[in-house]
């Protein structure tokens, strides 16, 4: 039997959504933590993948990237109606994130909650995962 990898898991929070989000790689960190945000609102493994989106970051450094990253895609589900059904690639260099996303429309799914805004909150980067609070 193979063991699939744990990608991210929610922690406990008070009022909002934290998660953890795993990875050998920043790239790998980054595509967990984009699932983890998106499955707080939906189940991301039923979207189906009508649509890509190309997002080019700047940051000073990698946890600005991260944050930026979140934002501009949780940006996209508030002004398009975009919910995420995979990171397809994603490559850092020198501060600069490249990323293609894939996913559809939310008409249609069914909505688990809804995300306020990225933040800063117990926000914590490591070499092996990160830790991020969504306010819901």
């Amino acid at each position: 039997m193979v063991r699939k990898k744990k990608r991210f898991e929610y922690l406990e929070h008070t009022a909002d959504a934290k998660f953890k989000a795993y990875g050998k790689t920043d790239e790998e960190r980054f595509e967990n933590a984009a699932l983890a945000m998106f499955n707080i609102v939906i189940n991301t493994e039923k979207i189906r993948e009508v649509e890509m989106h190309t997002l080019e970051i700047k940051a000073k450094n990698l946890r600005g990237l991260l944050y930026d990253f979140l934002d501009e895609l949780l940006y996209l589900h508030d002004v398009e109606g975009f919910v995420l059904a995979k990171v397809k690639k994603v490559v850092i260099e020198e501060n600069t994130l490249k990323a293609t996303v894939t996913g559809d429309k939310y008409q249609g799914y069914e909505i688990r909650g809804h995300i306020k805004a990225v933040t800063y909150n117990d926000f914590e980067y490591t070499k092996n995962y990160v830790v991020m609070v969504m306010d819901l």
